[in-house]
Parts: structure tokens; sequence; C-alpha cells
């Protein structure tokens, strides 16, 4: 089963995401992870992501995309949540050409949905836990930072609502729910 998870920063992404890789042994793919790894590995691949990311620019969608089919084309498992990518309609339609080649597809859609002023004070508020129990906040899980994030999270991906909900695939859990029915919400969609 492959899958993507939607949802805006500090949604429960990737909580949902080590559940369902633990719970049914599906391999989580997350961009950042994946460009990470790519850079320290020293492949002809990991070298051009370096490069680019030391040079301060955006790793290109292709590259993106190389990543994903170097994971899709490796370990398959229980199958693959893709968390995010994609982020825009152009990545949605090379995902879904890459997914064809390989000879899979996408099952399901699950968008996290939140409520922004909830989102923001969950954030801020874990931040100011993690400080207090002597740990370290995200530099950027303040108000201002998150509101801004929001922006652009909306604006990058509202478009892929509307291009999986004509597709089919797409199927909304309250991402503020309690944990465990958040994760229970998602088994029923994906059973």
């Amino acid at each position: 089963m492959n899958i993507i998870l939607l949802g805006p920063p500090g949604a429960g992404k990737g909580t949902q995401a080590s559940h369902l890789v633990k719970t049914r042994d599906m391999i989580q793919l997350s961009t950042g992870d994946m460009l990470r790894e790519a850079r320290s590995s020293g492949t002809d691949m990991g070298k051009k992501v370096a490069a680019i990311m030391d040079a301060g620019e955006l790793v290109t969608d292709d590259i993106v995309i190389g990543l994903i089919r170097e994971k899709l084309e490796g370990n398959k498992q229980g199958g693959f949540i893709f968390d995010g990518f994609p982020r825009t309609l152009t990545q949605a339609d090379a995902l879904e050409e890459l997914l064809n080649e390989v000879g899979e597809k996408l099952d399901a859609v699950i968008a996290l949905a939140v409520n922004d002023e909830v989102l923001v004070d969950r954030i801020v508020g874990r931040a100011a836990e993690a400080v207090a129990a002597g740990g370290v906040a995200r530099a950027d899980d303040n108000e201002e930072s998150l509101k801004i994030r929001l922006m652009e999270y909306y604006k990058k991906t509202n478009a892929l609502i509307g291009y999986y909900h004509a597709k089919g695939n797409l199927v909304w859990v309250d991402g503020l729910a309690p944990i465990e029915e958040v994760q229970s919400n998602i088994a029923k969609a994906l059973d």
C-alpha cells in the first residue's frame, strides 16, 4: 500500500507515519530525510545534492523524483508513505508517472484536517514544554514563524486537495483528535 500524508507543519504527519511504519511495515519517504541521507552518502546523486544545498539553492523536482525512484526500486516491505512530497501539482504528476513506471500505484491520500489557531497554540506550547524540560525547541516553533510556514504550505499544497479528491484518493482525518483516534481513523481509511 502506498499513501501520501498531507497536512500543515505540526499536524502530526511524522507521528502518524512512525505508527504506520511500526504497525504496517511501511517505509516512510520523507523528502528532508532522503536529501540529508543522499547528501552524506558519497554517491554521485549525493554529491549533486550536497553541491546544490551548499550553494543555498533548492533541490529540483527531478532530483527528488530520482531519490524516490531509488527507494521504490529497492525494498518494498509494506508499501510507502510519502511525507512532504508532493507539494505541488507538478510534483503530483511526476510521482504518479514514477509510480506507473515502477508498477506501483497510490492507494490513498490522508489529509490531516486541523484548525490553524489550535495548531499554532499546540506547537508553541510544545516548544515551551521542551524548553521548560531543559531541551531545545525548533527555532521556527514560534507563532510568527508558524503563521508564515502555514501560509506557505497552503499556497503550495491547496491545489493537491482538489487534485486527489477528483482522483478519488482523498480521505480527511481530524488531525487534532487524540493520537490514538487519529491512528484508528487512518487505519479505517486504509482497510
